[in-house]
């Protein structure tokens, strides 16, 4: 495709869609017509990747989330497009950063979970794999989140108000799905995956909702308007958001009804799209399909098989177990325990009683092996998929699947030695390691193209883009001054652009010159944004005493989003917005300390933070997190880790050398020793500084709108409850040691040129943590796919 073609194509849709001429149309009226184009451009190869595949042995990748980011420049880069198309639009008169940004985020998701699942699939598309996404089509997604005085607000992420011209509707193969008091349609939009310099081009399949029975125009007509379309918005509800509040039974019903539509929908198609080829000799069905659960939200889809087996396709209950057991493999993202999905039976009986039925006999079968094997009364009881009332959907999902995973050295050993440790007893063979990794692709070339363009230029071509091992051979370069001269320019660069994002967006003025100290992620207690905010209250108050005193100016920068019913996480955001106003109201500090907390954290926000962050902070908790992927993505653009031994931080680690990053903490093998003496309140009134900065929860000078949020940290951190001893998450334990680490990182970034080199050589390890080695990990060991390459 040339510019010619582009043009011309551009017009030609600019008049069918909009009736308008390129001199008329606005920015969104081109951005639609031009996404039309490529996609245009797109589709052939994409048809002709789905018939490449048709008779392969397919992984379908089932996920509640595809946090896949915008896909314009995405694919303009992926198809080698992206100079054209910039001079069609430069001259018909756009400015073409002003296009781009006229996409809206998908909102698919949520946080690392789904953008891992977005990562994998671009990693599969680079890679000729054949992989298929498998998710739901949310309307609003998790929220659009707004502050108002400090306050978290959610608000509906109303993505899909214009159409979206990367999302194409296959009504061909539209399902029924059953539940007990209603039937739905389930309509696929497919979204295709581009790979990087390949024709091949995976799809993203997401399920969108649709009423079965028709709009009762009796009950309209007889004025009854709200009984008319409540069954319609019932059935919206299903795929409304993300992830429904479930703090009440209804909406614990909810999030089970949207688990449930997707994968059945799913499933429906892959055995009908096997039947047509093999009819009802289901024997291949599993040397045929995989179907990886990506964390719990999809294993509904075990029982599911099994009653599409049984009841629909003449198969046995042994032979169903069979395919079953050989066709499902389980990737567990968590070892906290209110992740680890668990419902009420009878929310199943009541929405599926046949799917209960099920799997009361799957538990009834994992008992009786259980009790072969020599497991008691009181260990079946702990392990079985159902007991003390609900169905444990990890349970469930490791005694079935061929394969169980976890996704980090540290946190594949947890689950072996802890969370599953009798399942790894019983199965050995089943369990493994597979160590996130995230795409190069957006995450470095995409959303840092001048460091991108620095390393092909060092290398001497882009093939390192999709061999990112390539880089170790820039590790002499580290010895280069005037080069880390150069990339300091690349990163002072990267700086600059979020600089003037942070000032439009939040009203906020930085410098360059600070180093910028970024934290962003899902807020969780685990994660310890209290830490990170507590240590800068510590910090304020130093400077308060002695505003002469010589440091490194900071830029704390923050992005998160809590959960609508986790009470202390939107407590936390309260503080950290207090924190902020109280920082960078006052002229005496506020030369030298900012606090910015950017709101609607999303990817193409993420596009613009990780290239300026100098400090990557993963302080989690340690053995909490699984793994991280946001440690990863700041790596490859050049920013060091401050964090705990923890999750891939470790890794990291390994790669680097301690010597090029800042760990602090106790380590895991060591954490249990150290928890069974803790006292926080000890540390609370011994630690210097420490008391001080938590009681500016409850000294009146910051406030919560008197919402009693603040008092609530308080007593979390030094007194508890009556089920949970203070400080479960070990806050104000790793304070002192956190604000030691920071104190040496900061001196570290004075000497800019070793700063820069401990920067370069995280750069030229961080291959390792491409999701293209990741993925072929999962390929070569657990779904057993190769490569199948469109040809020119």
């Amino acid at each position: 495709m040339n510019v010619k073609d582009i043009k011309r194509g551009v017009r030609t849709l600019l008049y069918a869609e909009f009736g308008k001429s390129v001199k008329n149309a606005s920015e969104h009226e081109y951005w639609t017509s031009l996404s039309r184009v490529i996609m245009g451009n797109i589709g052939p190869d994409w048809e002709a990747t789905r018939e490449k595949y048709a008779s392969e042995r397919m992984t379908y990748y089932f996920s509640a989330e595809f946090l896949v980011g915008r896909s314009l420049l995405n694919n303009l880069i992926n198809r080698d497009l992206l100079d054209s198309v910039r001079q069609v639009v430069e001259e018909d008169g756009f400015d073409f950063d002003s296009v781009l940004n006229e996409e809206t985020d998908p909102a698919l998701g949520n946080g690392g979970l789904g953008r891992l699942a977005a990562c994998f699939l671009d990693s599969a598309a680079t890679m000729n794999l054949p992989v298929m996404g498998q998710g739901l089509l949310y309307r609003f997604g998790l929220f659009r989140q707004e502050i108002d005085h400090g306050n978290q607000k959610e608000y509906p992420d109303a993505w899909m108000e214009m159409p979206y011209p990367f999302m194409v509707a296959r009504r061909e193969d539209q399902v029924r799905v059953h539940f007990s008091d209603m039937d739905v349609y389930a309509v696929p939009m497919d979204l295709p995956v581009t790979g990087f310099h390949t024709r091949n081009v995976n799809t993203i399949r997401l399920w969108k909702v649709e009423e079965a029975e028709e709009f009762d125009f009796n009950l309209f007509n007889a004025q009854r308007f709200d009984d008319a379309v409540i069954m319609r918005n019932r059935v919206q509800d299903i795929c409304r958001v993300l992830y429904p509040n479930d703090t009440s039974y209804d909406g614990k019903v909810l999030r089970v009804r949207q688990q449930y539509f997707f994968v059945s929908a799913a499933l429906q198609t892959i055995v009908r799209q096997y039947r047509e080829q093999h009819g009802y000799d289901f024997s291949q069905f599993s040397e045929k399909n995989v179907i990886h659960l990506n964390d719990t939200h999809p294993v509904l889809a075990i029982p599911e098989l099994m009653r599409l087996l049984i009841d629909e396709n003449q198969q046995s209950w042994e032979e169903a177990w069979s395919i079953v057991t050989k066709t499902f493999a389980f990737t567990n993202h968590t070892i906290l325990q209110e992740a680890l999905e668990k419902w009420d039976i009878e929310i199943f009986r009541f929405l599926f009683p046949r799917i209960l039925e099920i799997i009361e006999k799957i538990n009834k079968q994992f008992e009786n092996e259980a009790r072969a094997k020599g497991f008691n009364a009181d260990e079946i009881q702990h392990l079985a998929p159902i007991h003390n009332g609900k169905v444990h959907m990890a349970l469930l999902a490791v005694y079935t699947c061929y394969s169980v995973n976890g996704v980090a050295k540290i946190h594949s050993n947890i689950l072996k030695t802890r969370v599953f440790k009798d399942f790894n007893t019983w199965w050995p063979n089943k369990f493994s390691n597979k160590t996130n990794g995230v795409t190069p692709r957006r995450w470095l070339n995409l959303c840092a193209p001048n460091l991108s363009s620095m390393l092909t230029r060092l290398y001497g071509s882009d093939e390192w883009i999709t061999n990112m091992k390539a880089l170790e051979d820039l590790l002499p370069v580290a010895e280069d001054t005037t080069e880390m001269r150069n990339f300091l320019e690349v990163k002072k660069e990267n700086k600059e652009h979020l600089v003037e994002l942070i000032k439009e967006r939040e009203g906020i003025e930085l410098d360059t010159s600070f180093l910028f100290d970024i934290q962003i992620k899902r807020l969780h207690e685990y994660k310890r944004q209290l830490l990170n905010a507590l240590e800068i209250c510590d910090r304020y108050f130093k400077l308060k005493e002695n505003p002469n005193l010589n440091v490194q100016p900071v830029a704390y920068i923050f992005g998160a989003k809590a959960a609508p019913g986790y009470f202390l996480a939107k407590a936390t955001i309260k503080f950290i917005n207090e924190v902020a106003r109280m920082v960078n109201d006052d002229l005496e500090v506020n030369e030298k300390l900012r606090v910015v907390f950017m709101h609607n954290y999303n990817v193409s926000l993420a596009e613009s933070l990780f290239p300026a962050a100098d400090l990557s902070e993963q302080i989690s908790t340690v053995g909490m997190e699984a793994s991280g992927t946001g440690n990863m993505k700041f790596m490859m653009n050049g920013a060091l880790t401050i964090g705990t031994y923890d999750g891939a931080n470790l890794e990291i680690v390994e790669r680097v050398g301690e010597e090029n990053a800042f760990m602090f903490g106790p380590k895991l093998e060591d954490f249990p020793e150290t928890k069974k003496f803790y006292t926080s309140y000890w540390q609370y009134e011994n630690i210097e500084g420490l008391k001080r900065a938590v009681d500016l929860l409850v000294d009146g000078t910051l406030s919560d709108g008197k919402t009693g949020m603040f008092k609530a940290l308080h007593m979390k951190l030094l007194k508890g409850s009556s089920y949970e001893k203070a400080d479960p998450f070990y806050v104000l334990g790793d304070f002192d040691a956190y604000r030691n680490t920071r104190n040496y990182a900061y001196k570290s970034y004075r000497d800019a040129i070793g700063w820069a080199r401990k920067c370069w050589v995280n750069i030229c390890m961080s291959g390792y943590f491409s999701s293209d080695r990741t993925v072929s990990d999962y390929a070569s060991d657990i779904w057993h796919i190769t490569p199948n390459k469109l040809v020119d």
